[in-house]
This record gives C-alpha cells, structure tokens and sequence, in this order.
C-alpha cells in the first residue's frame, strides 16, 4: 500500500499547481540531493517498544476490526506470531530515508496501514510490526542511478535488525507467519533469503509468507515455494491486482495467486467466493465485493461497484491506472483473515 486517496487528492494538485501538468510529476518528490549527501536518521533500537508500530501486548492499530462488524481481536489467545512489514508511508523529498521521530508518517502508518492490513491477521496470530526508516516514494520511480536502491537497502537493514531482535526476544520458537505489501514485500521477500531459505529449523516454523503488492519470481528460492492450495504451510502466496483486461509489465511473470481459492491456475473464480472486502473506511464489510482469475503474473478483477476501493492514481504515472495497490488487501479482506487461520490449524496438525 501507498498513499491514502485523500493523500492522492492533495498530491495530484499540488503537482499539477508546480508543473502545470502531470507527465513527469512524480519528479516533483523526488530528493533535492543523492543519497550520499544526507546523514539517515539514527537506526532504530527495537528494544524499545517505540520503534513498533505494533506489538502484541501493547494498545495499537493493528487490534482494529471494521466498524460495525462481529470480528474480534484475538492476539491475547493466539498461539502463532505474525511478523508484518509495512508499506511505504513517506512520500517527502526531504530525505530518501524517513526518521522514525516523524511523528506524522508514523500517525499515517498506524491510521491507515496497520488499522488496514495488519489487522487482517489479528484473528490468526500476535503481532509484531517494526517502524523502519522507510525508503521514500520516489526510490521506486528512480531509474537514473543507485539512490533509491541505497535508500531500500537502508530500509532493509532495519527490517532485518527488527527480525533479529524479534527471533531472539519474542519468538520463543513459536509458528510465524511473514506478512507485507509493496516496499514492505521487498524486504520481506529479502527476509525469507536470509533467514529461511537454508534455515531448515526456522523453516519449519513457517506457517506461509504473505508477500503481496510487489513482483516475486516463482523461482525466488531454492527451498520455498508457492502455495498452491489454502492449507499448504511453509510457502508463499503473491498477487497485485488490476483491473480485468490490463496488463502492468512490472509484475508479469511474478507470482499470482488467486486470492478466492489460493491457487495459481487461470480459473476465474466468482464473487460469491469472496466472504467481503473492507473499503479504506474501515467501516463495514462488503461481501462479494469482486471476482477474480490469475493472468501473467496479475489478478484481475472487475472493479467494485461499491466505493472506497481506489484506484492507484499517481499523477504522471498513467500506465497504474488500472492497478488497485492500495486495495491489495482490502478487497479480500475476510479471505486473508480466514486462509490465515485456516494455515495456522493446518501447521499445528503436521507430524
């Protein structure tokens, strides 16, 4: 997940106020100076409870349920760990790293992200997502040289020093579940290659990774691999969804699975499959909101009929026009909350 709608609303005219129009907008993000020209905030101690946005005994976002809904927080009886990693929610071009002293981006993470998508997971497992200093926005669109690739690579050795303390302070070999969206997937899909893929012990406390909103190859590890059904434990599930018809060059050939039956062939699975998404007001649950069939690497639907589901409208970047990142999660909510207690029953009855 990226930037709220409102958010998009608010960039889209101030990009359009300094440019006057919106072919190469996204440059107006972009930092003023290259990566090495900045001093990164101090890296984060997670043995204080400050540098989580979420942590299983304390008050936090990701214990939210939609509004008006019978779902219940359950981490206080949970006997399996989720280990989340947050999407971008730093868009300034202030830095090319957020500081986790920001207290703005970390009000917009626990708002939007960990109310939105964490939460997802609070009927499965106990949670824990550490605040990291976030790449921002514009690495993704950098394609001129290395800052925005030295920009993630900082984030990721924060998200690495996270798990790491976590292993070591909270885990107490408990059954994990890896869960993420979009730069959030780029380095939790790192974490599985340091931690799990030669790791045959810690592999087998992977109930599955969820590594959605961004490419993963199918052959991304020698020893893990894809799900294919809804109760397979030790795999990875992947999807981006667009809108039915469109392709997005990015993510084809990556990972897709149907996120209404858990596997990965072509069959169109139909609404009534989907037991309700929870729009991006988090305030009720719309059953067989969409449909939804793997093609090349995408899941396509047809877009919801009901609002709060946006689009991902980034001014001058047309070509994610037909991308619905921001509602990855959210359109398939109560699937992912189910398919990840139906995996975490599944884990507990292996040999």
């Amino acid at each position: 997940m990226l930037p709220s709608h409102t958010f998009y609303a608010k960039l889209k005219l101030a990009l359009l106020l300094s440019t006057g129009g919106v072919v190469s907008c996204i440059t107006v993000i972009k930092p003023s100076r290259d990566f090495a020209h900045y001093t990164p905030a101090t890296s984060p101690d997670y043995a204080q409870s400050a540098n989580w946005a979420a942590l299983p005994d304390q008050l936090d976002s990701a214990d939210a349920v939609p509004y008006g809904t019978t779902l219940r927080d359950q981490q206080s009886t949970a006997t399996v760990d989720v280990f989340f990693v947050h999407p971008t929610t730093y868009y300034s071009r202030g830095s090319w790293n957020a500081s986790l002293q920001d207290k703005k981006v970390n009000l917009f993470t626990d708002r939007n992200v960990m109310r939105k998508q964490a939460s997802v997971f609070n009927a499965a497992g106990r949670i824990y997502a550490p605040r990291y200093r976030q790449a921002t926005l514009f690495s993704f669109f950098d394609e001129q040289n290395s800052n925005g690739k030295q920009a993630l690579s900082l984030a990721y050795s924060d998200v690495k020093a996270a798990f790491q303390y976590y292993l070591a302070h909270y885990n107490h070999g408990r059954p994990i579940i890896i869960a993420s969206h979009s730069q959030g997937t780029v380095h939790a899909t790192q974490l599985l290659h340091d931690f799990f893929d030669d790791d045959p012990a810690l592999r087998k406390q992977l109930i599955a990774a969820y590594l959605i909103g961004y490419h993963v190859k199918t052959a991304e590890y020698k020893t893990i691999r894809p799900c294919q059904d809804s109760t397979q434990t030790g795999c990875y599930v992947s999807w981006n969804v667009v809108e039915w018809g469109k392709e997005f060059a990015p993510f084809e050939g990556g990972v897709a699975t149907n996120p209404l039956t858990w596997q990965t062939d072509t069959a169109t699975a139909p609404t009534i499959l989907n037991l309700g998404g929870v729009p991006q007001a988090f305030n009720r649950v719309d059953r067989h909101v969409v449909d939804a069939k793997v093609h090349n690497g995408l899941v396509w639907i047809h877009p919801p009929t009901v609002s709060g589901y946006p689009r991902f409208l980034l001014p001058g970047q047309p070509q994610l026009r037909a991308s619905f990142h921001i509602a990855d999660y959210g359109l398939f909510y109560l699937n992912l909350r189910h398919n990840a207690v139906t995996r975490a029953k599944a884990w507990r009855k292996q040999p």
